[in-house]
């Protein structure tokens, strides 16, 4: 009993005051008229009969009395709505509400849903008048504060949580809550991602601990909702390699990995599948495509664990080497060049040019990175070809030796002192010099110094005013190692030692390898007609937040509070909330921060944990009382009756008594009947009254929210761009409701779509017969072939699935005349949140078979594969809610009126194809 008052709640709460009523209620009961007597005729018996008794009156009985208190409390409890939840989450003692919400990354996929649960409890806490203590799991910045607010309060932050792009922090929150020093909650509710088993068995118990009375639920996605992620990227010479992970074990089934360019485009794609819940794509392009790759995404998962940010150190770049020295290449290890290739080669394509045309060819094919291995002076020639290159952003980096000691031309960052300094010459050291710690403007901040590398001999630069800022590296008495200069928008770098081991052992050490890859980080990508070594020019310059990863995976404008990252750190920077994933730039440079993602990471958690309840994110059942309660209330009603009729002596004659229960039989059975007696749902009852669009709804909780949001967000620009008011969309079950009250039913094809069942089949090809469109989305940037052949789209099989066993006419793609390029707005393609597919309609040789009042000339068939919905969709302030590829202000407008012409197109029929209104169309299109 306890259970099922702790899983009632009430809508209108105030009602229940009506109970203060009950007791004069009862005071007014108490008492009823005496039974009237009855005396025979004439008037002399009544005189002799009559007596004058002091008459008072009789006590109601008490069981009258109760029944009618009883009726009375029934009618107050009715009027208060009671509603029943079985799984009610805030069940337990007294006590704040204690609610954590996982709001990392694995927790966007389902976010929706997640949200209608928190809002869901928290009104629940509201009409309760119960304090909510709200805490995210996500790492936080500052200091971590647990208050108890009102539930109002915790009702607007919960509205404005989104996932972030992290990693669930909940040791740290753990934490906050052993330290935890105000009223301990009754109850404990967690929104759990359903990800990190090692790390919720520690966080369970923590709190089991800290609050050992209070009753516990987790509320978790089912297997099937877990994420599929990317555990690993890495280059593999000239491929992509990627790992995939995820905990749904479902062997075998496919994922689809793309490579999309900043603007959205699909540059390639790979299918694998699923195979001991990993799998491998590797992406192979030619280097000019594979360097506008600017993200790996895993299709149809929306959370930032499916998309990986590729920066500048991921384009691929072209090397070119080329050396004073000839006779020791057959000695590769003596060799000039053999070093900076061998450091270089994982990262570029590294060529040694052989001939000035060679050279020339490089420079001209966009030639990243050019390295001049102790070469002193460039013949006129090739000099005003490479002088040129830098200056239109190419990187020279050279290296010192006994050539350039002699003599330098002026492509070098400082003026040299001819001969050279070294041990035992006039301007020597006692013994070799060390390198001394790189300053935080540098480029080659943050490489660690290597106490072996020691420097023999290098070419000196004169003293100059710009000298130290020219400096990138210096020995440990000063003297520079490493100069550089801006040319124009190009970069030259002088190492004021040998490539190979003849004055330094740095060739020869790890360092070396890490120098060269920051200059290959400068060099612009292969091909690239502006290079971005202008990076370098201001080297006290941080890394500053250009584009943000949000948590559904998307990448946005960052936030305001988001921080620099100093140069120096960056590459040891890892995701986090002083370091969110997205790209960071430095003077055009990109650089990216990623998730970093392991198999314990995505575990999933155990369905049940010892002492909480288990319950998923569906929808909780809610049983309305109060019809059931004034059903109650009307048969005490009817047994009042009856008494009051007996206590008056009514039933004294047996017709009467007949009479009387033939009536209350009578009053019993004919609001049974009219209950029984089918009604229309208050959605249909609402679509009849004013016209409104609906939806199929695929059981895809994600796609089913898309479709609703559409709906409504084309319903809202139709509300104001022309005379249709629509009421608020509907989503449809095919087995259950009926669709002849909606003009245009839109369909989003899932890759799960299966066959319609007959009955449903009939009601499809009734609906379209009486003049209703359905409008079936494949939600893909698909060709057009793609939409009707059935080719290896996944969505397009869905569709021939569906369609196998429906009449459909033949098709054909809209083209310029028909009707529904002028509905409203004159259009020649129909994007939505991807541009590109066509809209197929009945051909017209099948429309002019049809009887042409039937439906006024409109297709019952409509076809798109642009992911329609996606690009109609708004929130309740009328913002978009996803991105359009490639994502421009004028695709979604464009989207928009593909959406009002084809509303309008359904509403209103052919109208538009009559003779009158050529001429203003023909006006408007300035023929």
């Amino acid at each position: 009993m306890s259970e099922f008052l702790q899983s009632m709640s009430f809508a209108t709460p105030w009602a229940l005051a009506g109970f203060a009523a009950l007791p004069i209620i009862w005071w007014l009961l108490r008492f009823v008229p005496p039974r009237p007597q009855q005396v025979a005729f004439p008037p002399i018996r009544i005189l002799l009969g009559l007596d004058n008794p002091e008459v008072t009156p009789d006590k109601t009985p008490w069981w009258l009395l109760l029944l009618r208190l009883v009726l009375a409390g029934l009618l107050v409890l009715g009027v208060s709505h009671p509603l029943w939840a079985p799984d009610r989450q805030l069940a337990g003692s007294s006590g704040p509400l204690l609610m954590i919400v996982d709001d990392g990354w694995a927790a966007a996929r389902n976010w929706p849903a997640r949200q209608e649960m928190m809002r869901d409890i928290l009104e629940e806490a509201q009409s309760s008048s119960v304090p909510v203590i709200l805490a995210t799991t996500t790492p936080l910045s500052g200091p971590r504060e647990l208050v108890a607010v009102a539930a109002s309060d915790a009702l607007e932050r919960a509205a404005t949580l989104e996932p972030r792009a992290l990693t669930t922090g909940r040791d740290e929150l753990a934490k906050a809550i052993s330290a935890y020093a105000g009223e301990a909650p009754g109850r404990v509710v967690w929104l759990s991602d359903g990800s990190g088993s090692a790390e919720a068995k520690a966080f369970t118990d923590a709190i089991a601990a800290k609050f050992p009375s209070a009753s516990k639920m987790t509320i978790a996605p089912s297997a099937a909702e877990l994420p599929v992620v990317f555990a690993d990227v890495k280059l593999d010479g000239a491929d992509i390699r990627a790992t995939i992970i995820s905990a749904r074990r479902a062997e075998g089934s496919d994922v689809t990995v793309q490579a999309r360019a900043a603007n959205g485009r699909v540059l390639a794609e790979q299918i694998v599948k699923l195979e001991n819940q990993s799998a491998n794509a590797s992406i192979a392009l030619p280097v000019e495509l594979r360097n506008e790759i600017q993200s790996l995404v895993i299709a149809n998962e929306t959370q930032a664990g499916a998309r990986f940010l590729l920066d500048d150190r991921w384009r691929r770049k072209t090397v070119a080497i080329l050396s004073g020295s000839s006779f020791e290449l057959a000695q590769p290890l003596l060799s000039p060049t053999h070093y900076v290739s061998r450091a270089i080669e994982p990262y570029a394509d590294v060529s040694e040019p052989q001939s000035p045309d060679d050279l020339k060819a490089s420079l001209d094919g966009g030639l990243s990175l050019l390295v001049l291995a102790d070469i002193g002076r460039l013949p006129d020639d090739q000099l005003a070809m490479v002088d040129s290159w830098v200056e239109k952003g190419g990187v020279l980096v050279r290296f010192a030796g006994p050539r350039l000691a002699a003599g330098q031309d002026n492509l070098v960052p400082v003026v040299l002192r001819e001969g050279g300094r070294e041990l035992g010459s006039a301007l020597s050291w006692e013994e070799p010099q060390a390198l001394q710690s790189i300053s935080e403007k540098s480029p080659f901040a943050g490489i660690v110094i290597d106490p072996e590398v020691k420097v023999s001999r290098q070419v000196l630069a004169d003293p100059e005013p710009e000298l130290a800022d020219k400096t990138w590296a210096s020995l440990a008495d000063g003297t520079p190692m490493v100069t550089a200069v801006r040319k124009s928008k190009g970069l030259i770098v002088l190492f004021h030692v040998t490539a190979n081991a003849d004055w330094s052992n740095l060739p020869l050490s790890g360092m070396f390898v890490d120098m060269l890859k920051r200059l290959n980080d400068l060099a612009p990508a292969a091909g690239s007609t502006s290079g971005t070594a202008a990076a370098a020019a201001d080297l006290s310059q941080a890394f500053t937040p250009r584009t943000a990863l949000s948590g559904r995976g998307e990448l946005v404008s960052p936030e305001a509070t988001a921080k620099p990252i100093p140069a120096a750190a960056f590459d040891k920077a890892v995701a986090g909330p002083d370091s969110m994933p997205g790209l960071y730039e430095r003077n055009g440079q990109d650089r990216a921060i990623n998730l970093a993602i392991t198999a314990a990471d995505i575990a999933p958690i155990a369905p049940a944990i010892s002492g909480w309840r288990a319950a998923t994110y569906a929808p909780r059942e809610r049983v309305n009382l109060a019809p059931f309660i004034f059903s109650a209330a009307f048969l005490l009603f009817l047994l009042d009756g009856i008494a009051s009729l007996a206590i008056g002596g009514a039933f004294r004659g047996g017709r009467k008594v007949a009479a009387a229960a033939g009536l209350a039989l009578a009053m019993l059975i004919l609001p049974a009947i009219d209950t029984a007696r089918a009604e229309p749902s208050d959605g249909d009852m609402q679509a009849a009254l004013r016209t409104s669009l609906a939806y199929i709804q695929t059981g895809d909780s994600e796609v089913d929210q898309i479709s609703k949001e559409g709906l409504f967000g084309l319903g809202v620009i139709i509300s104001d761009r022309t005379s249709a008011e629509l009421a608020e969309p509907r989503g449809l079950d095919l087995e259950k409701d009926d669709l002849v009250f909606y003009p245009l039913i839109y369909w989003p094809i899932t890759e799960n779509a299966q066959e319609p069942s007959p009955a449903a089949l009939g009601k499809l090809e009734q609906y379209m017969k009486n003049g209703g469109t359905l409008f079936f989305d494949l939600r893909e940037d698909g060709s057009d072939a793609d939409v009707l052949s059935g080719g290896t789209s996944a969505q397009s099989e869905a569709l021939q699935r569906v369609l196998s066993k429906l009449d459909i006419p033949p098709l054909a793609p809209v083209e310029g005349q028909h009707v529904l390029t002028r509905t409203f707005y004159l259009l020649q393609e129909f994007p939505g949140r991807f541009q590109g597919g066509k809209l197929w309609v009945e051909a017209a040789e099948a429309g002019a078979n049809r009887d042409p009042g039937a439906a006024d000339g409109v297709s019952s068939i409509i076809i798109g594969a642009n992911d329609y919905a996606g690009a109609w969709a708004l929130d309740q302030n009328f913002e978009p809610l996803y991105a359009v590829v490639p994502g421009t202000d004028q695709q979604r407008e464009f989207a928009f009126r593909s959406g009002v012409n084809i509303v309008m197109y359904a509403l209103t029929g052919n109208y538009k194809a009559d003779q009158v209104h050529i001429p203003a169309l023909l006006e408007r299109l300035g023929q």
